[in-house]
């Protein structure tokens, strides 16, 4: 059952935030708020605060805040729901579920099924005996619980004796399937490897035959209310440690591939489910914000895998790299073949994604015919559209060395200035506007004032909050990162009366007009134009100046 909106409500209205970050990391006092050196990114100096009167968190470092809920889900690893009932059992809140009922009881039937597939292994050594040529140790067969689906028959009757209830979710689980009035055991006859979500929870299950002549070496359970292939990553569950510890995340092609790379020490190592590397994936990848280093076969479909994904990760900017194996190789043949410190090598230096992305396309042309060599230079030109600026011109000396063409001759795409965030500022020039969102954070009533005299262009640092401010669905303030700063920030104070308030319109409306009044012997404007223009601008400077409140309006016939 799910969670009442209206317990969800109360239970952020009860929790304390100080006492739920307080049991994970140490809080120092620092005036009304708290401090500490976030748990989120490396830092020597407290950047992380959290207010215990907004009941939010934030950090000036990473810019990760959000209320207590927030912290246990990026802390934990956790979904929404893990951390709401973890927050609710920390607070002795009871949670309420939707018409009253209590949460069901969890199904146990994935993690029957996976202890039974691990039985019905140690029951059959000829499965172990492959398992252990392939290199797979016992400990590495406990750890990520490794199994083996007997015979539909036999899987079918396990299923009847202890989950007969359960068909319908068996079926929606796609632990059997059923075909008209038949019902089978949807694996059969192949090594198990249970599959986890990050928190550790088995929500589905890889299949692979051992039979040379089988149609399909793998499956994978189909998607259903738990299992998402897309999202998912094989073996992340044990992997997050490292990944959060070492800053790098190996993503490879198989399982077979993950176990064998924990088992040399490669403890970051996950795999996608047998699917191409996907946006969908990318939430999962960057928690953390680690390095992410393509660890794909060095095979035909390997490297275009690795080339759709390194297209991908660049127009992130993602760091890290793709590391290709050669002669067909993969990471388990590597470590089968005791190539440690070969392996250590390839992950310290992969070619980052857009060289390689570059790389590959390069290859594909015939650069000694001037056509072909065009054609490059277009595809080129479509990919770098997806970069940056910065990385685009970063990357003018590469693309003309390779492809043995005038720097000129490369053109880079800039953004809409408009787009691009302002990335550092005057505390005292932009004081008053930030002192204006501040109070109208916290006396919402008074926004249709400001609306009346302010438009969003008054604001050179802060038009992007306003109009936060003036969008009905916004949503929770503590979720964003651009307003929840202002909240906590106790250097920016709050105007103290109506009165007051009205006068600080004044100040930005008269600062916006004085602007306008500077900018307009740049402009392209008959003088008879320049002139009109002044003198309107001057006659309410004066009201301003004489004390009058006047809004604020771009003249259309000047600018």
């Amino acid at each position: 059952m799910r969670i009442s909106k209206d317990s969800i409500e109360r239970l952020k209205e009860q929790v304390d935030i100080v006492d739920i970050i307080s049991s994970y990391i140490d809080l120092k006092r620092a005036g009304s708020n708290f401090s500490a050196c976030c748990p989120f990114h490396n830092e020597k100096t407290p950047s992380f605060m959290v207010s215990p009167s907004k009941n939010i968190f934030h950090c000036y470092g990473c810019g990760v805040g959000g209320d207590s809920i927030s912290f246990v889900m990026q802390y934990e690893k956790l979904d929404f729901v893990a951390a709401l009932e973890r927050v609710a059992e920390m607070s002795n809140f009871k949670l309420q579920y939707e018409n009253n009922y209590q949460k069901k009881p969890q199904s146990t039937l994935l993690e029957d099924m996976a202890r039974f597939y691990q039985q019905q292994l140690h029951n059959n050594p000829q499965m172990l005996d492959y398992l252990h040529k392939r290199g797979i140790s016992a400990a590495s067969i406990e750890s990520f619980r490794l199994g083996f689906s007997p015979q539909s028959f036999e899987s079918m009757k396990f299923i009847n004796t202890h989950h007969a209830h359960n068909k319908q979710e068996a079926l929606e689980l796609g632990v059997i399937g059923k075909e008209q009035a038949r019902e089978y055991a949807r694996f059969s006859q192949r090594v198990m490897f249970p599959i986890h979500s990050s928190s550790g929870k088995i929500v589905g299950f890889g299949g692979r035959s051992v039979d040379p002549q089988a149609m399909a070496k793998y499956i994978n359970s189909p998607q259903s209310k738990i299992f998402n292939k897309s999202k998912l990553l094989y073996g992340y569950h044990i992997a997050k440690e490292s990944i959060y510890r070492e800053k790098k995340i190996i993503v490879c092609e198989g399982y077979i591939d993950v176990i064998m790379l924990h088992q040399a020490g490669f403890r970051n190592a996950v795999a996608t489910l047998g699917t191409a590397l996907s946006n969908d994936h990318i939430p999962l990848l960057k928690k953390g914000d680690p390095q992410i280093i393509l660890s794909y076969d060095g095979d035909k479909a390997g490297i275009n895998a690795a080339f759709r994904a390194a297209k991908m990760l660049s127009a992130i900017s993602a760091s890290g790299g793709v590391v290709i194996f050669h002669n067909d190789l993969d990471p388990a043949d590597m470590v089968a073949q005791n190539k440690l410190e070969e392996l250590k090598s390839l992950f310290a230096r992969p070619v980052s994604f857009i060289e390689f992305v570059l790389e590959r396309i390069i290859a594909g042309f015939n650069l000694s015919d001037p056509l072909q060599k065009q054609q490059a230079l277009s595809e080129i030109t479509a990919f770098s559209k997806t970069l940056t600026p910065l990385l685009q011109a970063e990357y003018v000396p590469f693309i003309a060395q390779r492809l043995r063409i005038a720097p000129n001759l490369i053109k880079i795409h800039r953004q809409n200035p408009k787009q691009t965030p302002i990335l550092a500022q005057d505390s005292q020039k932009y004081l008053a506007e930030g002192v204006l969102i501040r109070t109208l954070l916290e006396n919402p009533e008074w926004i249709h004032t400001a609306v009346e005299y302010l438009e969003p262009s008054v604001f050179e640092s802060y038009g992007r909050e306003y109009l936060l401010l003036l969008d009905s669905a916004q949503g929770d303030i503590a979720q964003s990162p651009y307003l929840r700063p202002l909240l906590i920030d106790e250097s920016i104070k709050k105007i103290g009366s109506f009165e007051e308030f009205r006068e600080h319109l004044k100040v930005l409306v008269l600062k916006a007009y004085k602007r306008d009044l500077a900018l307009i012997p740049r402009l392209n404007l008959h003088t008879k134009q320049k002139l009109e223009s002044i003198n309107t601008l001057k006659d309410k400077i004066a009201k301003l100046t004489q004390g009058e409140l006047i809004s604020y309006e771009k003249s259309i016939s000047t600018f």
